[in-house]
């Protein structure tokens, strides 16, 4: 339920040498719908000019066949937003277009920057005047004030001082490039359709125009794709400039959003060189492993608990059954009836089966807790329709640390994690045995890649120091 997740970043796509790359597109952010739903936008070339078209709310609202018939060409790419720095206007939409010295140039952005604010207050005071309240637009001033002639060198030179996540779109009349920071904190893959080349944030959008998975994007690789094909360079320099001590730094290991696996991407793609649903079936074996039961009926919370509970179930023996039934119809513009009504609550969402409930055992999985509003309002409901017991196992650890890395997370003190002990949530969720996840078991079936990971809304840990 959207309450009490992590709300998903953005979503990337873009298409090179394709004649119809913005119908291509149009169906590339469909299928990213998941990584944001507050905007979406394409921008086309016709080899001399870029075309956009961007508009607030959901790919279907913003774009019908009439208006991608427009905007056609054979170099496309085009993003969907949810915010995590800059608000929810449609000046923050992207791709942002500019027009500088270098030319016309598109970007969009998958991630968030930690220096934003003392690079926009540093450009400022050099003259460049801002348009959005996006961090994405620090970026673009950046390659716009770099002294370096050649756009990819520029491109390299802004990145040098940028600090945080960003897997990266940028688009010229005659160029598409795809950049990802040197940690790989947000998955960027290339596909091939025919003789075009396909970038985009999750394999499920090569799926959906039909191109193939070539690979993924390297973190700190820079990928330019032109009449020559692919060519890939280092992205920055092999170390990067921290503008806060005056001294060099260099990322110690790739620290990839482990959360990806957990709630982000969809089942059917492949993150970091590994199938989603495969590793959310096998934390919910963990989960088993690490907190058996004695249970008649194991149901998920639909739909991020699905996968993990189907392998909760096969590990444990027990049965699996669909407890709990969502609407998948409510969405942004639902509309809140009468008070009478709206204490309703939850069950707007999703309705309990008692024949699959009642007098039951139960184990309710899901991928993560983080205020525990509306899980608390779940497990009421199971015991209302007459669960005997309920046993709440959760596939990821507890979440005690707000992301910087281009989450939109709740504060600290507004997860139920960081502020309270397993057993004062468990006695908050009224249930009668509550089991997460350690982090050795959410790491165990990725540990043979040899990936390292960034775990910091679990311990802490974070793979960059947070600066605002």
């Amino acid at each position: 339920m959207e309450e009490d997740k992590f709300k998903d970043e953005c979503g990337i796509f873009g298409i090179y040498g394709h004649p119809k790359a913005a119908r291509m597109t149009y169906l590339g952010i469909f299928a990213l719908q998941h990584r944001g739903q507050e905007s979406a936008g394409i921008v086309t070339s016709d080899g001399n000019t870029l075309i956009r078209h961007r508009g607030m709310g959901l790919v279907t609202d913003v774009f019908d066949n009439q208006r991608v018939r427009e905007i056609e060409g054979k170099i496309a790419m085009g993003h969907v937003r949810y915010s995590t720095t800059g608000g929810t206007h449609i000046e923050n939409a992207q791709p942002l277009t500019i027009i500088s010295g270098r030319g016309q140039l598109a970007i969009g952005h998958n991630g968030n920057l930690v220096n934003t604010k003392y690079l926009r207050n540093k450009l400022e005071k050099e003259g460049a005047i801002f348009q959005t309240t996006s961090d994405s637009e620090v970026i673009v001033q950046l390659i716009s004030h770099s002294k370096m002639s050649d756009l990819h060198e520029a491109i390299s030179d802004a990145l040098s001082n940028v600090k945080g996540a960003y897997s990266l779109l940028l688009m010229t009349p005659n160029e598409l490039i795809g950049v990802r920071d040197p940690f790989g904190f947000r998955p960027l893959c290339i596909g091939r359709l025919e003789r075009a080349y396909v970038l985009a944030s999750e394999t499920c959008a090569l799926d959906m125009v039909g191109a193939k998975y070539i690979r993924d994007v390297e973190p700190g690789e820079m990928v330019i794709i032109n009449r020559k094909g692919l060519k890939s360079y280092e992205a920055v320099p092999s170390y990067q400039y921290d503008l806060f001590t005056e001294g060099k730094y260099m990322p110690e290991k790739e620290a990839q959003c482990i959360f990806e696996y957990i709630y982000f991407a969809r089942p059917d793609s492949k993150i970091f060189g590994e199938n989603v649903y495969k590793i959310r079936k096998e934390l919910g074996r963990q989960l088993v492993r690490e907190h058996p039961v004695d249970a008649d009926v194991v149901i998920p919370i639909p739909d991020s608990g699905v996968s993990a509970a189907m392998g909760f179930a096969e590990e444990s023996k027990i049965h699996y059954e669909l407890g709990l039934i969502r609407n998948h119809y409510v969405g942004r513009t639902f509309i809140d009836p009468e008070q009478s009504i709206r204490e309703v609550g939850v069950q707007i969402k999703l309705n309990p089966v008692r024949e699959v409930i009642e007098n039951k055992k139960v184990v309710v999985v899901d991928d993560s807790i983080v205020r525990g509003t509306t899980c608390q309002k779940i497990m009421k409901m199971i015991r209302n329709v007459g669960a005997k017991e309920i046993h709440l196992r959760i596939s990821s650890p507890p979440i005690r640390f707000s992301c910087f890395y281009g989450i939109d997370t709740p504060s600290s003190k507004e997860l139920i994690a960081s502020n309270n002990s397993i057993e004062e949530i468990r006695n908050f969720m009224e249930v009668d045995t509550l089991g997460y996840l350690s982090i050795d078991g959410l790491l165990k079936p990725v540990e043979k890649h040899n990936k390292a990971f960034c775990l910091a809304c679990f311990n802490g840990n974070y793979p960059i120091k947070e600066r605002r």
